[in-house]
C-alpha cells in the first residue's frame, strides 16, 4: 500500500520532505501540495517532477479525499491551525519542529489529539533519528557510564538567518537540544538559566551571541549547552555525558582525514541538512511505516508541547538573568508509553 501524502509548505524542508517521499523513501508518495505562495506550490510541483494537485487552500487539501496523511512544513505561527485542522479532520499528522509557537499553542493540540482518542502527531523533532544519537543513547541505557551527572552540549551555526533575534537561539536552535536531551536521558527539565558572554563581533546590531543555558533536570542532572550561531566556521554539534564511572560523547560525523601541504586536516559540515540529512530520511520513513501498521509513534505532540514549556521559561531567563522555574505538569496517561 503506498500512503498518499499531501504537503503545507513547499520552502527549503518542505521542498526536502517532497523529494524525499517521492524519491528516496519507500511506500509513499505526494498527491497534493499547498503553499501561501500558490505559484511556489507550483514550481516545486515541477521541478520535483511529482504528479500533484496544487490547492490554494490548505484546508482543502487536509479534507481530500485521496490525502491519507499531511506534512505540515510551513511557518511556525501557522502550525497549530494546519495540526488542529488534521486533527478534527482524523488525518495523521507530520509537523515539523516547533509544533506551535507557544506552549498553549501546543497545550490546545495536545487537549485536542487526547479528545480524539488516537495518537495523530508526530513532532519533526530528528535527534532521535540520529545515528550518533542513537548510539550515545545505547551506551547510557545500557548503564556503560553509570548513572548521568552532567551533560555538556554544543550548538554552532556558522551565521544566523538574516531576520535573527536573541530569542531565536532558543526557539530555533536550542528547542533541538531541549528535545534531544530530554530523550537520551528520560528526565524533565526543573528550571534554567541563561547567561551572555562577551558578545561576538560578527553578532547582528541589537542580538546577543553566543549564550550559554544552564538547565537542571527532575533527577537533579545538570546541563550546560552553548548555543552560538555566529562561530563562523562550520555546523557543530556535541554532546558529552558525564555518568558516575565514565563518560561518553557524541561521535562525530564520518570525514576523510586528510595528510597534505604539510598539513593534517579533517573537514568540518557548514550545513546542517548535510549533518542530519540520514536522519530525516529516517524519521520520515519511520512515520510511513508506522502508518502502514495503522499507528504514529515518534516524538509525540505532548513532546513538542514540553519543549515548548522549557523554551518558554528559556527566554524569559534571557530577559530576567535568573534561575526561572520550569512548570511542566503531569504528563497524561495518554501519552504514556505502552
Amino acid at each position: 500500500m503506498t500512503l498518499r501524502f499531501a504537503v503545507i509548505g513547499t520552502g527549503a524542508i518542505g521542498r526536502e520532505h517532497i523529494r524525499r517521499c517521492s524519491h528516496t523513501l519507500v511506500g509513499a508518495s505526494v498527491v497534493a501540495v499547498n503553499d501561501i505562495d500558490p505559484a511556489a506550490a507550483a514550481r516545486a510541483v515541477d521541478q520535483l517532477q511529482i504528479d500533484a494537485t496544487v490547492y490554494e487552500d490548505p484546508h482543502a487539501l487536509i479534507r481530500a479525499a485521496n490525502v491519507d496523511a499531511v506534512l505540515v512544513t510551513s511557518w511556525g505561527p501557522s502550525h497549530e491551525e494546519f495540526v488542529l485542522a488534521c486533527i478534527a479532520a482524523g488525518k495523521p499528522v507530520f509537523c515539523e519542529k516547533p509544533l506551535a509557537t507557544t506552549a498553549e499553542a501546543c497545550r490546545r493540540i495536545v487537549e485536542a489529539e487526547v479528545a480524539h482518542g488516537k495518537r495523530l502527531v508526530q513532532v519533526g523533532f530528528m535527534r532521535s533519528f540520529d545515528e550518533g544519537f542513537r548510539q550515545l543513547k545505547q551506551v547510557i541505557d545500557a548503564g556503560q557510564i553509570g548513572a548521568p551527572l552532567m551533560v555538556h552540549a554544543i550548538h554552532r551555526n556558522p551565521q544566523p538567518a538574516p531576520n535573527y533575534q536573541t530569542s531565536m537561539g532558543i526557539t530555533d536552535t536550542l528547542i533541538h537540544e531541549l528535545d534531544g536531551l530530554r530523550w537520551l536521558l528520560e528526565d524533565d527539565y526543573k528550571s534554567v538559566q541563561v547567561v551572555f558572554p562577551r558578545s561576538s563581533s560578527q553578532a547582528a546590531a541589537g542580538t546577543r551571541d553566543p549564550q550559554i543555558i544552564l538547565l537542571e533536570t527532575r533527577q537533579g542532572i545538570r546541563i550546560d549547552v552553548e548555543v552560538f550561531v555566529n562561530c563562523r566556521y562550520g555546523y557543530d554539534v556535541q554532546c558529552q555525558v558525564v555518568g558516575e564511572t565514565g563518560v561518553a560523547a557524541l561521535p562525530e560525523p564520518a570525514a576523510v582525514s586528510l595528510r597534505s601541504q604539510a598539513r593534517f586536516s579533517t573537514p568540518i559540515l557548514t550545513d546542517w541538512k548535510d549533518r542530519f540529512i540520514a536522519a530525516y530520511d529516517v524519521e520520515l520513513q519511520f512515520f510511513i511505516d508506522a502508518l502502514r501498521r495503522g499507528e504514529v509513534q515518534g516524538p509525540s505532540a505532548w513532546d513538542g508541547y514540553a519543549a515548548a514549556v522549557a523554551a518558554d521559561a528559556c527566554v524569559k531567563a534571557q530577559a530576567s538573568g535568573a534561575i526561572e522555574p520550569v512548570e511542566l505538569p503531569e504528563r497524561p496517561a495518554f501519552y504514556n508509553p505502552h
